[in-house]
């Protein structure tokens, strides 16, 4: 008797739905590689979510290439989403790219724009290169995306890239799986792509080729208007000293410090020091300006960044910036506006609003579409802080807790920059800037409807900030068919900081920057709420402090120190040098604003309070760019080492905790009195606030239970004071939420408004 048993088949078949930045970022053809090295057989395809595979093979194989395809990702892409359904065999041989299908939501990311390859920056310097010294130079790996699309599906049409038709040899590479410029939408070279050009202040051409002529004007001492990925810098050489002091007097930016660009690694070793976290971030293909402290004996001119310990540095991310770059170890390169305006990107704009700053243009004929000014970035507490997210890193989305309904939310009144969500992502827009510029409202106003356009989305829900004359506030109320949601100012700060950290629950969140609108009608800033995306409450704050001329005094901070020492000791004021700067006219009128409550908004700001202390110690009497006194008083701290803080006894009323700046200030003062340095000054304040933060936060768990601390405002953008709180907190056994990828100023407040908004919509 014979028994035949049929073999069983080993063919598996698996559809792999992915989600994320994975179209125009060469994922099609790295899924199609990974294929034919695995040895499996399917086909992928771009389609209305993102890419599908469906891939068939023996078990062995199709593992291998599964965990291949999450772990070994083109250098842009990114995935949010990855489902793996199994499926029937089919028996298919081959693999194949097939055509996109367009059916179904929308979901698909657009990529950020991305620094110019290795592989693109070899074929730019090899003399047998059909590419050699192209300023364009790019593939699927790098270069514009964000800056240039015009619409959806990302396809050349939809960029700014329609004008120029790819020759036969582009071409050849634009149609072939096996390319590194597949499918690379803005794929160009010397005969078929944009080219530079070169005009005088009036604009007139300048003969000669328009790199080398650009290169020698720099060296003359001229300053240069360049064409960049999101809009022009004004570029001088960062060793003339004439130079710098004349840009500053063109731009009106007294002291405000230029961003520099280096033109390698090893050429940014020479002006700071920076340890492998700060390599790592300076490095990566965001290319971000990297904050790194100055090194002593560089030769770089005293006016790139006066007051400040700190460099601003970038690495060069375009091809025409390493040409450029061959002749400098470094440049200043400074957004191409006035004071408060945005960027120029497009090149009559530049010409006009540039005139009499810049005196040359180097552009090109590629037109950006979408403004955006480079980002900025730290290394605090051991992990990358994004200060200014913005290139490189818009319009990448971010992971939510939990999916919700659509919601714009609108940002705040400066460093305004909005948000959309779509199920379990947001998406941050680029920084615009400040809302009351009537040219910053109109890019505001186009970020929206672009952003929109890109994501497919129309929400129905728009959040926006609780003060009613906020410029982001009457554009809400002027649209129509949609439901808004107000959002109190520090409540988005917290639960902005939440939602970047994964975290839906309730926490204490110390909110620290210069003015909210609170629910009270007074001017906050110096907050400890208890809450998250359902809602918050006050459970305590700074004791406020008059604010004399009201914005008058954010930009003259001896205005914040006459007010602190007239809370601290009524009118028997002490004599210090502070008041010395003030006619007894002036000091007469800021002390009965003060007393009668004319032109003196109360404020719990903390903010405020680091002007007052800046002032009293000498540090800075008056401002020219927001946050300028703090960062002053911060830097003032230098290498001194000094444990001390100054007496901050927590009183109450009701049920908030009141922290009243008065023995603060008079501590201060006999340290003054005393001849104390304003070093030692510095950081016992920094040192007494850190110490107040966990004072207050113990009295708050032992009310509540709660162990979460989330840290946000724009004064946490201050290493010492951040590292300080952190390690306090840490000690007193809390978990610390900071952020990284959202700034925790009024950059990242969008976030949290839209979290709120959709939280009232379930």
């Amino acid at each position: 008797m014979f028994c035949f048993q049929k073999k069983e088949c080993k063919l598996q078949r698996k559809r792999i739905v992915i989600e994320g930045i994975v179209q125009g970022v060469g994922f099609r053809p790295f899924v199609y590689q990974l294929a034919l090295r695995s040895g499996v057989d399917g086909w992928v395809l771009n389609d209305s979510s993102g890419v599908t595979v469906e891939v068939e093979g023996e078990g062995a194989s199709l593992a291998s290439f599964v965990a291949a395809l999450q772990s070994e990702l083109p250098p842009l892409a990114s995935i949010s989403r990855c489902e793996i359904i199994h499926i029937p065999p089919r028996g298919e041989r081959g693999f194949s790219i097939r055509s996109s299908a367009g059916d179904g939501p929308k979901t698909a990311q657009i990529a950020p724009d991305s620094w110019v390859c290795p592989d693109c920056l070899a074929e730019l310097s090899d003399p047998l290169d059909r590419r050699y010294r192209y300023p364009f130079i790019n593939c699927t790996n790098c270069g514009p995306r964000y800056t240039i699309v015009t619409g959806i599906p990302y396809d050349r049409p939809n960029t700014t890239m329609a004008p120029f038709p790819m020759c036969p040899a582009c071409s050849a590479e634009y149609r072939d799986p096996a390319s590194r410029r597949f499918h690379a939408q803005p794929n160009a070279c010397p005969v078929c792509g944009p080219r530079l050009q070169l005009k005088n202040g009036a604009g007139d051409g300048i003969a000669g080729e328009p790199l080398a002529e650009s290169v020698a004007l720099l060296q003359g001492g001229a300053i240069l208007a360049v064409k960049g990925l999101g809009g022009y810098h004004l570029v001088v050489d960062a060793a003339n000293d004439r130079a710098v002091s004349e840009l500053r007097r063109r731009k009106a930016r007294d002291e405000k410090p230029f961003a520099l660009m280096a033109r390698s690694l090893e050429d940014a070793a020479r002006l700071a020091d920076f340890d492998p976290l700060e390599e790592w971030l300076l490095t990566g293909s965001e290319r971000p300006i990297v904050l790194l402290r100055k090194k002593p004996g560089h030769t770089l001119s005293p006016l790139i960044a006066p007051g400040n310990g700190y460099f601003g540095i970038m690495l060069p991310y375009t091809p025409l910036h390493f040409l450029l770059l061959e002749e400098f170890p470094a440049l200043v390169m400074t957004s191409a506006n006035l004071s408060d305006e945005p960027i120029a990107s497009g090149d009559g704009e530049a010409e006009t609003r540039l005139k009499g700053i810049a005196d040359a243009y180097l552009s090109h004929d590629r037109e950006i579409f979408t403004g955006t000014d480079d980002s900025i970035a730290r290394i605090l507490a051991g992990r990358a802080l994004l200060l200014r997210r913005s290139r490189g890193y818009v319009p990448r989305g971010i992971a939510l807790a939990a999916p919700q309904v659509q919601v714009l939310a609108l940002g705040a009144e400066i460093k305004s920059a909005v948000c959309f969500t779509r199920g379990d992502r947001a998406f941050l827009s680029q920084h615009i800037g400040d809302l009351k510029n009537p040219e910053v409202f109109a890019s505001f106003e186009r970020t929206i409807a672009h952003l929109g356009t890109i994501l497919e989305l129309q929400p129905a829900i728009v959040a926006h900030d609780l003060h009613p004359d906020y410029y982001s506030s009457r554009y809400a109320e002027g649209l129509g068919g949609v439901r808004l949601v107000a959002v109190q100012h520090h409540h988005a700060h917290l639960v902005s900081c939440l939602a970047e950290n994964g975290f839906g629950g309730t926490a204490i969140g110390v909110i620290f920057d210069g003015i909210g609108y609170g629910a009270d009608g007074t001017l906050w800033g110096g907050e400890f709420l208890v809450g998250g995306a359902d809602g918050y409450r006050r459970a305590g704050h700074f004791v406020p402090l008059a604010m004399p001329g009201g914005d008058a005094a954010t930009a003259e901070p001896l205005r914040m120190a006459v007010s602190a020492l007239q809370h601290a000791y009524g009118a028997d004021l002490p004599s210090l040098p502070v008041l010395d700067g003030i006619s007894p006219r002036d000091l007469k009128i800021y002390l009965q604003m003060i007393e009668k409550g004319i032109n003196a908004p109360l404020t719990s700001s903390c903010g405020r309070l680091f002007d007052a202390v800046a002032a009293l110690v000498g540090v800075r009497l008056r401002v020219s760019y927001e946050g300028q006194a703090a960062l002053e008083l911060e830097m003032a701290i230098g290498d001194t080492v000094d444990n001390g803080i100054y007496p901050s006894p927590l009183g109450g009323a009701g049920d908030r905790i009141l922290v009243d700046p008065a023995p603060l200030i008079r501590g201060i003062v006999d340290d003054l009195m005393a001849g104390v340095a304003v070093s030692r000054i510095s950081a016992r304040f920094h040192n007494t606030l850190a110490a107040v933060i966990s004072a207050v936060c113990l009295l708050i768990r032992q009310e509540s239970g709660l162990s979460c601390v989330a840290l946000s405002g724009g004064v946490f953008q201050n290493r010492y004071l951040t590292e300080k709180t952190i390690s306090r907190l840490e000690k007193g056994e809390f978990t610390v939420l900071t952020h990284s990828l959202v700034p925790p100023n009024d950059g990242g407040i969008a976030l949290g408004q839209a979290v709120v908004a959709g939280r009232s919509a379930s």
